[in-house]
């Protein structure tokens, strides 16, 4: 064969490209499948932070337990005891427990993924990874710490059986995990939103912390929802937390059944979906220009 047949042969191989163009992405796109792909990173961060949090400590992950069965304690004494504040009938300790675990979860929730860019700075400035893995891995420990007292919560609960006090349990009690799960996505994405005003404000993280103390007292925490006026019902219920508790409350030791309402755990869906979508993007515009305001 001949040199000139053979260049020719070589002229015709289909060539060969090694780069690819693509359009550039908005910043309002989200990349669910880049956050998959790094599900192992996310499993490395959820497990640094829930040793990382109660290492050299005495008592351990036990403070999951620890802090707020003595909230518990406290309320159960000053509001019950001193303030003779009604619980309707349910044991005070029974009663406050639920309402503060799940206050934990969505306060703990939503203040830590509020810093997320002040608090990870430092990491940000040098290694690439979807940043929405930060919030991500903080509401995945804060449903851990939630698991935990929720053990503890059956516990005592199967005490107060044994004792024999009335308790009126529900086959509902299996929406735990969708009640538990409704709280952290809520805190979530209300947090993300926060996380981009407060990466520019940096002072309005305080009056965030002011705020999630007022609204605790807005939310039926250490009182029944039956024992606000009815006239100003339809102001607690604005808050997306209200039928939560009231709910989680019912299911497990039964109560007033008047304050579980579709309609309001409905409400709950779809505010914590318009904050999650909402907060996921802003979120994912902020963490385009973050480290330029770091």
């Amino acid at each position: 064969m001949s040199q000139s047949s053979i260049s020719t042969s070589h002229s015709e191989e289909p060539e060969q490209w090694d780069i690819e163009i693509k359009a550039k992405p908005s910043v309002w796109d989200i990349d669910l499948k880049e956050l998959w792909r790094y599900r192992d990173l996310l499993a490395q961060f959820v497990r640094r932070d829930f040793v990382g949090a109660y290492k050299q400590t005495i008592l351990g992950p036990i403070w999951h337990l620890a802090e707020p069965l003595a909230t518990t304690l406290m309320y159960a004494f000053i509001f019950g005891s001193i303030f003779k504040m009604s619980t309707n009938g349910m044991p005070r300790i029974l009663f406050y427990l639920p309402g503060i675990a799940l206050w934990t979860l969505f306060s703990n929730t939503l203040l830590s993924t509020a810093s997320t860019f002040n608090a990870n700075a430092g990491i940000f400035g040098k290694v690439y990874f979807p940043r929405l893995i930060v919030p991500v891995n903080v509401a995945v420990n804060s449903l851990i710490a939630f698991g935990m007292q929720l053990m503890l919560f059956i516990v005592l609960i199967i005490i107060y059986l044994i004792k024999g006090t009335d308790l009126h349990i529900t086959w509902l009690i299996i929406f735990t995990p969708f009640l538990a799960l409704l709280t952290s996505l809520l805190a979530l994405g209300l947090g993300m939103l926060l996380a981009s005003i407060t990466n520019k404000y940096r002072d309005l993280s305080k009056l965030v912390n002011v705020s999630m103390r007022l609204l605790m007292f807005a939310t039926p925490i250490i009182y029944p929802l039956s024992k606000i006026p009815e006239r100003y019902h339809w102001l607690i219920e604005l808050n997306p937390m209200t039928s939560i508790v009231e709910s989680f409350r019912y299911i497990w030791i039964g109560g007033n059944s008047s304050a579980v309402s579709v309609s309001l755990i409905v409400y709950s869906i779809l505010f914590m979906l318009v904050v999650l979508i909402f907060g996921a993007l802003v979120f994912n515009k902020a963490e385009k220009v973050a480290m330029d305001l770091v």
